[in-house]
């Protein structure tokens, strides 16, 4: 089994940063294997970033350039930072492992 905890999501004005973060325990083989979806009020859930097998990073269109994936094996942290956030990047995060684990969501707001 596998436990995913997310934090970081709240209120910010419109370019401004947030960073989410994610903790995860229990049998994690790889952290190459965790990314980060989100959805917005009325929309699909979509994939935001994540890492390759080969440890690279992939992002969707939208939020290159200003989204960052980073991790610390030593703590099982992912992290999600987010740059120059206008309302289009607001709805709900998740996290997940193998895309078998979700965390809850984790709100994010932008305000214009």
């Amino acid at each position: 089994q596998v436990q995913l905890v997310e934090s970081g999501g709240g209120l910010v004005q419109a370019g401004g940063s947030l960073r989410l973060s994610c903790v995860a325990s229990g049998r994690i083989f790889s952290m190459n294997a965790m990314g980060w979806y989100r959805q917005a009020p009325g929309k699909q859930r979509e994939f935001v970033a994540s890492f390759t097998i080969s440890g690279t990073t992939n992002y969707a269109d939208s939020v290159k350039g200003r989204y960052t994936i980073s991790r610390d094996n030593a703590k099982n942290m992912v992290y999600l930072q987010k740059n120059s956030l206008n309302p289009e990047d607001a709805g709900d995060y998740y996290c997940h492992y193998h895309a078998r684990y979700w965390t809850q969501r984790t709100q994010v707001t932008v305000s214009s």
